[in-house]
């Protein structure tokens, strides 16, 4: 499954959420302060990646990597999410994930949220998340 991720900075990529339901990737140019782009993955049932990468590029699953998910679950899910990142290692990481549905959200989420001290100010751009 090739997917189209919509125009931004999606440079910087981290597990924001993964629990039996739901695997959430949160991608953004610095995600320092925020995240403007969420993939959710519903009902994950295979997922090969690391936590924190950078740089993704999403390509159609090969056809062994359909073939291993196919033989391993019993069937070919809904949704195989193929891409190869810059994980911190000589070569890039190759990801496999799949699950029943794939989201593609869009706008400002703020992971870490904390009150400022006396004299800090927000980043030029940031703005806190609303109550």
């Amino acid at each position: 499954m090739m997917i189209h991720l919509p125009e931004g900075s999606w440079w910087d990529w981290d597990v924001v959420e993964w629990n039996a339901g739901r695997l959430c990737l949160g991608a953004g140019h610095d995600l320092s302060y925020a995240h403007h782009l969420e993939l959710v993955l519903t009902d994950p049932v295979w997922v090969s990646c690391p936590a924190a990468f950078q740089d993704p590029v999403f390509r159609d699953p090969a056809p062994d990597e359909v073939r291993l998910l196919a033989d391993q679950l019993g069937e070919t899910p809904p949704v195989v999410l193929a891409f190869d990142a810059d994980a911190g290692g000589a070569r890039p990481a190759a990801c496999l994930i799949a699950a029943g549905r794939l989201d593609i959200l869009q706008g400002a989420v703020y992971r870490y949220w904390r009150e400022l001290a006396a004299g800090e100010r927000l980043a030029p751009g940031v703005r806190p998340p609303s109550a």
